[in-house]
Order: C-alpha cells, then sequence, then structure tokens
C-alpha cells in the first residue's frame, strides 16, 4: 500500500497504458477502503456522546492532548534525556520515511470546503511554504534534516506502523468520502504534536545536533499550538455549528490518527528495548541500521 500511495500522488505524464493502471489500481483502492472503514469500526466505542453541543466537543476534542491513545508516552521522554545517536537516528530514519507530507495532505483536504475552514487551510498550508521562502518549507526543513544526518528513509525498511500511519493520512485525504475524519485527523495532530517534537527537538540539542538539524522540530514545537487553537475556532466549530452531524466524523478521524500514532510509539519503543534498559548498549541488534539502498 505504501509502494502505491508513492506512485499514486507522484506526478507523471500521460502513458498508453493508463486503462491498465487504472485497473490495478482498484485493487488497492478496495483494500485502503477496507481499512480505513474497519478502523472507524474500531474507535466507535470511543466517540464522544452524539448529544454534545459545539463548545462541549471541542472541550472533548482538546482534552484528546491528554487523554487520547499514545499521549505522554514515556518513548519520547527517552528521546529527550537518554538516546544515543544511533538511536536517534533510526527513530528519525522512520518518522522521515512515514511522513505523509502535510502541506499535502492540506491541499486534497481542502477542496470544496466552506471558505471559513478553507480559508484557514490556506492560512496553515502557507505556514507550510515558510511564506514563499523555499528554506522555510517544513519539507524542505524535513529534508535538510535527512540529509545532514545521512539517514535514508525507505519503504522497505520502515516498520509497517510508520506505513499505515502514513497510509491513513494520506487515504482520508484523498478521498472525498473521508473528508471530515482528515479534518479531524490533521486538527489533533496540530494539537498533539507540540509536545512531542519538543521533546524530540530537546534530545538533539543534547546530542550536539546542529539548529538546522533540528529546525523542523524546533518550528512545530511552537507553530503547532497557534494552529490547533485556530484550528479548532476556524475549521472544527464553525462546520460543526453548521452541521453538527460532522462531529462524528471529525472525532472518527482524530482518534483514528491518535491509534495509527499510538501503535507507533509503542513498535519504536518495542524495537528500541534493549536501549531502554541499558543505556550502554546503542543500538540493539534487532534493529536494522539505516540503509543506503536507493528506495
Amino acid at each position: 500500500m505504501a509502494h502505491f500511495n508513492h506512485e499514486r500522488v507522484e506526478p507523471t505524464l500521460p502513458h498508453g497504458d493508463w486503462e491498465e493502471v487504472l485497473t490495478n489500481n482498484l485493487q488497492f483502492t478496495l483494500a485502503e477502503g477496507r481499512f480505513l472503514e474497519q478502523m472507524r469500526h474500531a474507535v466507535a466505542p470511543e466517540l464522544p456522546s452524539a448529544d454534545l453541543g459545539t463548545d462541549e466537543f471541542l472541550e472533548w476534542f482538546e482534552a484528546l492532548q491528554v487523554t487520547g491513545a499514545g499521549q505522554q508516552h514515556d518513548l519520547f521522554n527517552w528521546l529527550a534525556e537518554q538516546a544515543d545517536m544511533d538511536a536517534m537516528r533510526w527513530f528519525l530514519t522512520q518518522e522521515a520515511a512515514g511522513e505523509a507530507g502535510f502541506d499535502d495532505l492540506l491541499a486534497f483536504t481542502q477542496v470544496r470546503l466552506p471558505s471559513q475552514a478553507k480559508l484557514e487551510c490556506a492560512r496553515n498550508f502557507w505556514d507550510e511554504m515558510g511564506h514563499g521562502k523555499l528554506g522555510a518549507m517544513h519539507a524542505e526543513m524535513l529534508d535538510k534534516m535527512v540529509r545532514d544526518l545521512g539517514l535514508a528513509p525507505c519503504i522497505d525498511t520502515t516498520v509497517w506502523e510508520s506505513l499505515a500511519l502514513s497510509n491513513t493520512m494520506l487515504g482520508l485525504a484523498i478521498s472525498r468520502r473521508y473528508t471530515y475524519q482528515s479534518l479531524g485527523a490533521l486538527g489533533v495532530i496540530e494539537l498533539t504534536a507540540p509536545g512531542r517534537v519538543k521533546k524530540v527537538a530537546a534530545g538533539m540539542t543534547r546530542l550536539g545536533l546542529a539548529p538546522r538539524s533540528r529546525a523542523y522540530f524546533d518550528v512545530h514545537a511552537t507553530l503547532d499550538v497557534f494552529h490547533a487553537r485556530t484550528w479548532l475556532q476556524q475549521v472544527i466549530r464553525p462546520l460543526i455549528d453548521a452541521d453538527p452531524q460532522l462531529a462524528r466524523s471529525i472525532a472518527e478521524g482524530a482518534l483514528m490518527r491518535l491509534a495509527c500514532g499510538s501503535d507507533c510509539f509503542d513498535r519504536y519503543a518495542e524495537e528500541l528495548t534493549q536501549s531502554f534498559e541499558r543505556d550502554d548498549d546503542p543500538m540493539p541488534s534487532s534493529v536494522p541500521k539505516p540503509q543506503s539502498a536507493n528506495c
């Protein structure tokens, strides 16, 4: 699925076998739909009451930064305080390989949204674009980190939980039937990311990495706090005020994203268990070193 999604969004030229390609893609889009429906079913017991008013729903949503799956995970305290360079590089490689591209997710999701929600998506997108400066683009900051640290993110050497997270986010954003789930998922990223990325940045600072290499995390540790607040008030509030039935879909997307993130954190911690237990062991033998293969 990750390979399919990579090819799915890659710009290309017209080609003669387009009908065969579309026919072959059907199996992947069906598998994606079934996977997303299974996730919706899995998070159903965690959904808030349908009787909540807008203010109450926003309170429930904001509380996810404390109550949501994967929050306050010990992995991030360990990264901040104990992880050595090899462990940090492995973690960052996994994260880079599973990055779906927040700017692209915004672009897919905002299509035909009501004006106020579309405007907030546009403001957020402009921040992702570094306000028109190449070096300030968030994707470019991530690429700089990858280059500076000599990382080689690759689908085939990435744990499946990280790929599942990326596949989920792209599936929600591209399919119009999951537009509101995508808005919930994007909003909960903004809400919950600052605490985690702040600790990652602290660990990178402790290890002596240059500000340029950790800029991606430094920026999101502060900017996403503002983004979360405006997302709640400029996207979620007006949508639910206009149609209270949208609350369920928005909540589903938030819970789906949190569940995927929690699975990732647990898997990362499992892979790095030996480092948790033995600070003098820089990298568990079971954890693959970043590969240099072209993926």
